[in-house]
């Protein structure tokens, strides 16, 4: 493992960015991406999901761009670990870095609480707005990616739930639960307040309601939830 000093930022709030990933090459590829930005700095790299963990409690980045597969302790188990420390200090964000076509592991990864996933071919700005997106306390820029993984995978998912509502589903308005379905259909703020002829405000205060009243963590959270419980299946528009 390695890491580098936190730049100043001039005045700049600087989200700090922990690497993760058992390919050096890939590690220097990212670092020279988010060096690139000023209000990006990366404190550190690991190859392996222990020293990630170990790294993350040391160095307490804000955003962990995690690997799933890795010798030893795999991202998955890192996530859990991480987020289970973060929870009583400084609440780190995990952003998976996945290949897609080995990505049953990535369900797991956001049931860790992971907060969204990013493919590894995505063109820089993807990375860069999403390390920032996922430090702001959002979910993932590409919830179409994460609508297609859960299609995918859904059979991985447990049975549905088709008599009584799961616990807190019955909290939630008539108008929570059909923003809910919109968000599980992948889409942004702005297509569900096109969709339901409302303001971009007033959508972004019903999913902050939503995870909330469900006690999610954000919307990829959410997505899941929604697969669990029934309220979305797989092929559903």
């Amino acid at each position: 493992m390695e890491w580098a000093d936190e730049r100043d930022g001039g005045g700049v709030s600087t989200v700090r960015v922990l690497l993760v990933d058992d390919q050096p090459l890939l590690r220097t590829g990212f670092r020279l991406i988010l060096e690139a930005e000023p209000d990006l700095a990366v404190v550190g790299e690991a190859g392996d999901g222990a020293a990630a963990v170990e790294l993350t409690r040391s160095l307490l980045p804000d955003v962990v761009l995690m690997d799933i597969r890795m010798p030893g302790v795999d991202g998955i188990e890192a996530t859990r670990r991480i987020i289970r420390d973060g929870a009583a200090s400084h609440d780190p964000r995990v952003l998976i870095l996945t290949t897609f076509d080995l990505d049953e592991y990535v369900i797991e990864a956001v049931r860790a609480g992971a907060s969204g996933f990013l493919l590894k071919d995505s063109p820089p700005e993807d990375l860069v707005q999403a390390i920032r997106i996922v430090a702001a306390g959002d979910a993932i820029v590409a919830p179409s990616v994460t609508r297609r993984l859960l299609d995918r995978f859904a059979t991985r998912l447990p049975a549905v739930r088709d008599a009584s509502p799961p616990p807190g589903l019955d909290t939630l308005t008539e108008r929570e639960r059909e923003v809910l379905s919109h968000v599980a259909r992948g889409q942004s703020n702005a297509e569900i307040a096109a969709d339901l002829v409302v303001s971009e405000t007033t959508v972004k205060t019903h999913v902050g309601n939503v995870l909330a009243k469900l006690g999610l963590r954000d919307r990829v959270q959410a997505v899941v939830y929604a697969y669990e419980t029934g309220m979305s299946r797989p092929g559903q528009q």
